[in-house]
């Protein structure tokens, strides 16, 4: 077992590229770390990491190491509840994410309900406006909305997100309610990056009478965010237009809050995908936790 242990801690020290990360992630002595990784380098009589006083990375022979220890600790799980039937047994630490809206609206309000089905695990949830990797960050899964690009990575669809044009009544009341796209040129859109600095997006549609094409309008804004909170809030102070996923502002809309406006015109639907590192096993806990957020996920989409 205490070969599994290292390999656990070499995994986390490459997934972080920081000895220190590691063991503040593990909560061991730095030392520790040290020590568990020269231990398997002796073993198996290869260098596997590359250390500088900034930065650690793999060797060719570390990468392949790394890729076999995981998929040699994922089928160390599974053996162990092998012949527990019982959803309950499930254990150990799940580390996800997720776009911050779905953690916030969905996921977190009844992630107690699952829990209390499986007390054993330890989650971790992630949510970031940023994208995140999956592999050096050390996530078991990762909920991603749009076209996804990395191709070493398996999806399993969850479904569609639905997006509507949105303004405050605030808004409505001082500048007016666009009727057609010509009319945005006297409206303001509120600009989101993912970084500051960047070029903000203009405002985009998906023409009915052009189904695989996408529009696109200039818009001005005086105000820019880079995180979905924030482009939130910003539209209900009536900062002005947003462009944003349906089920983050059904309770906005249905209060009154928001507007929707221009709906002929919505953004085309964004799958919605779970996607996790290939290996060979996926280990049932992360298994089990994409079918139930899959499952609570299928009321929210429409």
């Amino acid at each position: 077992m205490k070969e599994l242990d290292a390999m656990q801690i070499f995994i986390r020290v490459a997934e972080l590229a920081s000895f220190t990360a590691a063991a503040d992630s593990l909560r061991l002595p730095k030392s520790s770390v040290s020590t568990a990784i020269q231990q398997l380098e002796e073993m198996l009589d290869t260098r596997l990491l590359h250390r500088t006083t900034r930065r650690v990375s793999m060797t060719p022979d570390g990468q392949v190491f790394y890729e076999r220890s995981k998929d040699l600790l994922a089928d160390m799980d599974d053996l162990r509840t092998l012949f527990r039937h019982e959803q309950s047994q499930l254990q150990g630490r799940l580390r996800v994410d997720m776009p911050l809206a779905v953690a916030r609206d969905v996921v977190l309000p009844r992630l107690s309900e699952f829990l209390q089905q499986h007390p054993a695990l330890n989650i971790e949830v992630c949510s970031t406006d940023r994208r995140v990797d999956l592999v050096r960050e050390g996530f078991d899964c990762v909920l991603r909305a749009g076209h996804l690009g990395d191709s070493n990575l398996i999806a399993v669809p969850v479904g569609q997100y639905y997006n509507v044009n949105c303004i405050s009544a605030g808004y409505a009341a001082r500048f007016g309610i666009p009727q057609t796209l010509d009319d945005l040129a006297g409206h303001r859109l509120v600009h989101y990056v993912v970084e500051l600095g960047g070029r903000p997006d203009d405002f985009e549609y998906h023409d009915p009478a052009l189904p695989q094409q996408t529009g696109y309008v200039p818009m001005a804004g005086a105000v820019t965010v880079n995180n979905s909170e924030a482009y939130l809030s910003a539209c209900l102070a009536g900062l002005g237009i947003i462009q944003t996923p349906l089920t983050g502002v059904k309770s906005y809309l249905a209060s009154g809050a928001l507007i929707e406006v221009l709906p002929e015109f919505r953004l085309a639907p964004m799958p919605l995908s779970f996607v996790y590192a290939n290996r060979r096993h996926l280990p049932r806990r992360v298994r089990v936790f994409m079918d139930w957020v899959r499952e609570i996920m299928g009321e929210k989409l429409l």
